[in-house]
């Protein structure tokens, strides 16, 4: 028996996202981006939290393009900052997202802190044939004193997984996969295609 395709828009202009999120899903499943079809609106992503701001993103282009898709908000938590950076993670530090600058100003609030205690949350929002969907994967683990490693991007050089002892930035892009936040919401939302 031969799979039916499934096609879905992932809710990024990002191309090298909507690649590596391709090779986690199942293989009958078609990934194409917001290019694909011809959006580059700004989406708004206004929720007080992750799923709420994927929810939004996913409606969006649902509601526009009457396209099967999938949106995601990803979260840096901090224990320490009563789980800031959280749903502004990507404008922590400003509206220019500029990543050094965000690290730079969660290093300077915790400061000497102790509690390096932080987990990354990912929610992925899917809407499929008008049902809609939420999937999420979470990494707990710690805030480095100082950035180590050059690979990743965001908060990774600065974000150690519990019992690994190197961070995001210093891992294989299959490392880091395995054990990711979006690995593992990927990996949620992969088992939930496979079993339609």
């Amino acid at each position: 028996m031969t799979l039916k395709n499934i096609e879905l828009v992932f809710a990024t202009q990002n191309k090298n996202k909507a690649y590596e999120i391709q090779g986690l899903l199942p293989a009958n499943t078609i990934v194409k981006t917001l290019q694909d079809i011809g959006c580059d609106d700004d989406i708004p992503e206004d929720q007080p939290d992750l799923a709420g701001n994927a929810m939004q993103k996913a409606r969006y282009v649902y509601e526009k393009y009457n396209v099967n898709c999938f949106a995601d908000d990803t979260g840096l938590e901090i224990e320490a900052l009563n789980n800031e950076p959280g749903v502004f993670s990507a404008r922590y530090a400003g509206p220019e997202k500029d990543s050094e600058i965000n690290m730079d100003l969660v290093l300077e609030k915790l400061g000497g802190n102790t509690n390096r205690k932080a987990q990354f949350r990912t929610a992925i929002a899917l809407i499929l044939d008008g049902k809609e969907y939420l999937f999420e994967g979470k990494v707990i683990g710690e805030i480095r004193h100082e950035r180590s490693g050059e690979k990743g991007f965001g908060y990774d050089p600065i974000f150690e997984p519990e019992n690994y002892g190197k961070t995001f930035a210093e891992m294989t892009k299959e490392e880091k996969n395995e054990r990711s936040h979006r690995g593992r919401a990927i990996e949620a939302l992969g088992e939930f295609l496979k079993n339609l």
